[in-house]
């Protein structure tokens, strides 16, 4: 059944959990924040068969934009890794993912320690010579991880998500690009990363 759906669907589908997480944070402290990060994939599809002792990184980055209270949150993340499949003279690729969460966030002095979990759309494009293959799939994440601010405003950010697409992966099908064997397959990758989180 997730494989029939449209792409407008699935971009539907995301912001309205966005809609119902912002519409969750009502507490009379929350406060907005921006916070824009850096990591590596490991595990999963990703080069990086485990978090540590990894040649291979693929270097991740995006921004997350949302609000926390004391006890709970929400955010909206936008990530980009490229060359997330390798990268070759024949080749090129990217995978771009779009989530709304759900945080639970207890504050403690001025430590927040967070988990979190949410819905998105994954987009995985990949690149041969003149001819290209886009995708896209609904995707779920989860994760959590440490904030600690120094100060009301700004603070630093540690944790790891993972994120696992609903649906599978059509064939990849473009001239001089070697078989990535991902045909029928549900994408799934693990992240760890570090930000720098603005309130306001």
């Amino acid at each position: 059944m997730m494989n029939t759906l449209t792409t407008r669907q699935r971009v539907a589908i995301a912001l309205f959990v966005s809609m119902l997480g912002a519409l969750s944070v009502r507490e009379a402290d929350a406060q907005g924040f921006i916070s824009p990060f850096i990591g590596y994939n490991f595990g999963g599809d990703s080069g990086c068969p485990e978090i540590t002792n990894c040649e291979d990184k693929h270097v991740d980055y995006g921004v997350s934009v949302g609000a926390l209270g004391s006890i709970v949150g929400f955010e909206a993340e936008f990530a980009y890794t490229p060359d997330f499949f390798g990268k070759s003279a024949s080749q090129t690729s990217k995978v771009l993912v779009f989530t709304g969460n759900f945080m639970l966030a207890p504050k403690i002095g001025p430590v927040q320690p967070f988990g979190l979990i949410g819905l998105g759309v994954m987009r995985t494009e990949v690149e041969g010579g003149s001819s290209s293959n886009d995708q896209n799939q609904l995707t779920w994440d989860a994760g959590g991880g440490l904030m600690v601010f120094f100060g009301q405003h700004v603070g630093i950010r540690g944790e790891v998500r993972y994120y696992h697409s609903f649906s599978a992966l059509e064939r990849i099908n473009l001239p001089n690009v070697p078989d990535l064997g991902l045909d029928g397959k549900k994408l799934d990758f693990a992240r760890t990363g570090v930000a720098v989180v603005f309130k306001f």
